[in-house]
């Protein structure tokens, strides 16, 4: 299990988590924080949990920048990254945090928008502000990892296959950001104890957490999974540039 980001040893870095108002993007911001980094708080529509989260973090002595932004909406990441480069002038980490579908009344495609092309989206438009050895983190689940090869609740199917598909036009990119001294590594966890996403599993599947539970023989909760989603971005670049998290024993390889 990872030990927590040496303190400092960011300082002078700058971070921006997407999705970074609670859960697991709110503890990655925190870590990225302690060791310094002044971090960029992205949030849809949790303004009031954001500003908290800031007023925390700048008592580290790190600048905060806290911005709301649709991240299906081209515009708003426009915006968003305008102002990241007027606060900051560039960026060495991007944690693309944010997933979701399994909201209600979204539309049907909406998990794709979100989860893959959104994605893209994002980094595209942070391309032009990241600096010669930075590093850009893409976090999902193994739910969704190994869906080509093991099957997942059928409530979550549909989220697990669009982030796969985001995942995998991420991977697309390597080559272009390797050439451009950006890192790229994808984090996959199991599920995690605590999320949005297993509170919503849980209420169309009861026992699903118990059962995952019994069969990994644990899992790890919100901050445990955040510090490894943190120190993927430090960390040496795995060669298959996969950082797993947790339990693997009942996915079947690719």
């Amino acid at each position: 299990m990872s030990q927590p980001l040496a303190p400092d040893s960011l300082r002078g870095k700058t971070a921006l988590v997407t999705g970074s108002s609670r859960g697991i993007g709110a503890d990655t911001a925190r870590y990225l924080a302690q060791a310094g980094a002044d971090v960029v708080i992205n949030y849809r529509n949790k303004a009031p949990r954001a500003e908290k989260l800031a007023n925390e973090l700048r008592e580290l002595g790190v600048q905060v920048l806290v911005v709301g932004a649709d991240l299906t909406d081209e515009h708003s990441v426009a915006a968003m990254f305008a102002e990241v480069e007027s606060a900051f002038g560039g960026l060495d980490i991007l944690v693309l945090n944010a997933s979701g579908g399994m909201e209600s009344g979204m539309g049907e495609d909406y998990a794709l928008r979100l989860n893959r092309d959104a994605q893209l989206g994002v980094l595209d438009a942070a391309l032009p502000l990241m600096r010669d050895g930075s590093r850009v983190v893409f976090v999902t689940s193994h739910q969704a990892h190994f869906i080509r090869t093991t099957p997942t609740m059928p409530e979550y199917e549909p989220v697990a296959l669009s982030k796969r598909a985001g995942e995998d036009a991420l991977r697309e990119r390597i080559p272009e950001l390797a050439e451009r001294g950006i890192g790229f590594v994808v984090v996959s966890g199991d599920m995690i104890e605590g999320t949005i996403t297993a509170t919503l599993l849980e209420r169309a599947n009861p026992g699903a957490i118990a059962s995952r539970r019994e069969s990994a023989g644990r899992l790890y909760n919100v901050s445990e999974f955040a510090a490894e989603v943190a120190q993927a971005a430090v960390d040496p670049i795995p060669d298959d540039n996969t950082r797993l998290v947790g339990d693997i024993s009942s996915f079947a390889g690719e």
